[in-house]
């Protein structure tokens, strides 16, 4: 992540945001409120935005986000693992796998202790077969997913191969299952919920999910969409009046949004 400065010419030549997405926020509403705060604060009539990877409006937590020439490195860093921590709800299904939709069948947990979800976890790690939930918004005959579920037509979804190479439980608040997922690119984690949930003989659905990581990017270092307009504004104002000294910098900086000189030393 860039953290010395931003200014039109760095967004247009390529730079990366580390992003920490809100719930309730699409992938696609992130990527275009970026885009829109950098076309108004530099006044450019066009600049490329993307992001290498999707998260579910339910989900929160880190996203790249990179800008011009770097958009072409895009496929790098969605082939990035991922690490997730949740929290999913064991004895109760939902269509969509996770609190989009209602819980539609509810199943028995009392046959279910710490000992049988050390046994089913082992069924999960390594390279395995997962079929993405229709709830999503992958194509198929050049519709989304989602499209289908949304009118209740069936449709035929192809499994994936994917890698998982961490999972870890905590039953503290049993029947609600607190986990980390350390996975490979394509890893829907309804889906792997889910199916934890059916290995079980019950059921499951998500209730919770941040994603904590990309590669070596963290979600500790990520910021906010509100962050981001912040330091946005203060380095339009920087280059707009081009000050000589590292002096007027800091004036400007702390008479704007009274943050400590000492983040830039």
């Amino acid at each position: 992540m860039d953290k010395k400065y931003y200014s039109k010419d760095k967004f247009v030549n390529g730079c990366l945001l580390l992003i920490d997405k809100p719930l309730n926020w699409t992938s696609f509403q992130i990527v275009n409120k970026i885009k829109w705060l950098i076309k108004k604060k530099f006044d450019l009539q066009k600049i490329k935005v993307g992001h290498a990877g999707t998260l579910d409006p339910l989900a929160r937590g880190l996203m790249i986000i990179v800008s011009g020439k770097k958009t072409k490195q895009i496929k790098s860093y969605q082939n990035l693992d991922k690490k997730y921590v949740g929290t999913f709800m064991l004895g109760s299904t939902t269509k969509s796998y996770d609190l989009e939709t209602p819980i539609n069948k509810i199943y028995n947990v009392d046959h279910i202790s710490s000992k049988e979800l050390n046994e089913v976890k082992k069924n999960f790690l390594g390279v395995i077969k997962q079929t993405p939930p229709i709830f999503s918004a992958i194509k198929k005959n050049g519709k989304r997913l989602y499209e289908y579920a949304r009118k209740n037509e069936k449709v035929l979804i192809s499994e994936r191969e994917i890698e998982i190479r961490k999972l870890e439980f905590e039953i503290e608040n049993f029947p609600e299952i607190k986990f980390i997922v350390e996975c490979s690119k394509g890893t829907y984690i309804r889906s792997l919920v889910h199916d934890i949930g059916k290995s079980l003989k019950s059921g499951a659905h998500l209730t919770s999910l941040s994603r904590e990581k990309i590669g070596d990017y963290s979600l500790k270092d990520a910021m906010s969409i509100d962050h981001f307009e912040k330091k946005l504004k203060f380095w339009y104002l920087i280059f707009k009046k081009k000050p000589k000294t590292a002096s007027h910098i800091f004036h400007t900086f702390n008479k704007n949004y009274k943050w400590s000189i000492v983040a830039f030393y």
